[in-house]
């Protein structure tokens, strides 16, 4: 009999207490399930079962095998279960989650191919700037840009973004382009309430400077335009002023004065259970935004 075999009769057996019961459950003989048994502890070299007339005990030793055996069967199941499952068709309904522009310039592309090569999956997106409780709201994947609390969720590493102080070339042809971060108190400021509410820019080395925005936008995108028309500086993500970057419509500055980058994150709640729509839309997802330069 093989040990992953004699493992399972003896979990059984020390679940049930009872030499009879487990070879009933099992649909053995029972000197089939004490030989299973009497084999592992030849192997093993050690009392793991101590029988007496009206029950079976674990000894000392028997405990501690018992939860390794536990944990080494539930691994062999789940392998089993990824592999039985890694080519499923998915099915049903995908939803989706990550902040407002993030998903709609970089996760909903992936969304439409995803449907694209699954004509048969539909996907609902939630694409919004707060906090999003996805086990208590349903979701079954979530896009998230920063550093993670602990969870029982699955995390896939994708990217990382900074943030970035920019301006147009027009803007830098007529101000100058700032030196230090000190100098943006010499200097036009187009500042994101939508990003953060705080005057105060940090940059690496706990520097900070306390900047007084002539401009203040409720939204990213606003701040944004102002700084390509030329207007002012503003501070956001990089991969919000992607496309302005490759058309040179805006150019970064003070990079050297950066923090450190934020990770990008791709969760599920399922782990190695997820279903087959939540891996594929994983797999794939990982994979575009890995490869997307602004990202990584």
């Amino acid at each position: 009999m093989d040990r992953w075999q004699a493992m399972r009769i003896f979990v059984k057996v020390a679940e049930t207490e009872s030499f009879a019961d487990t070879a009933r459950q099992m649909f053995m003989s029972a000197p089939a399930v004490t030989r299973a048994v009497a084999s592992l502890e030849d192997l093993i070299g050690a009392r793991l079962l101590v029988r007496t007339t009206r029950s079976v005990k674990m000894t000392e030793a028997g405990v501690r095998y018992f939860e390794d055996c536990r944990r080494i069967l539930a691994d062999i199941a789940d392998a089993e279960a990824a592999a039985g499952g890694s080519y499923a068709t998915p099915t049903g309904t995908l939803s989706i989650t990550a902040s407002a522009l993030f998903g709609q310039m970089y996760v909903l592309p992936v969304v439409t191919d995803y449907l694209d090569i699954y004509p048969t999956m539909k996907a609902k997106t939630l694409f919004i700037d707060r906090p999003v409780n996805i086990v208590e709201e349903g979701i079954d994947v979530a896009v998230r840009i920063g550093h993670l609390p602990d969870s029982n969720l699955a995390a896939v590493k994708v990217g990382t973004v900074r943030r970035v102080v920019c301006g147009s070339p027009k803007y830098f042809e007529r101000f100058g382009v700032p030196k230090t971060p000190a100098d943006l108190k010499d200097h036009r400021i187009a500042a994101s309430t939508a990003a953060w509410a705080s005057p105060e820019w940090k940059f690496g080395d706990d520097l900070r400077v306390s900047v007084d925005a002539a401009l203040q936008c409720n939204t990213n995108e606003a701040a944004i335009q102002s700084a390509r028309e030329g207007w002012g500086l503003t501070r956001v993500l990089n991969y919000q002023i992607g496309p302005a970057l490759v058309a040179g419509e805006l150019q970064i500055i003070l990079s050297e004065f950066e923090e450190p980058p934020l990770p990008i994150h791709i969760l599920h709640p399922e782990g190695r259970h997820a279903p087959a729509k939540v891996r594929a839309f994983v797999d794939m997802a990982a994979a575009r935004l890995r490869e997307n330069r602004l990202l990584n």
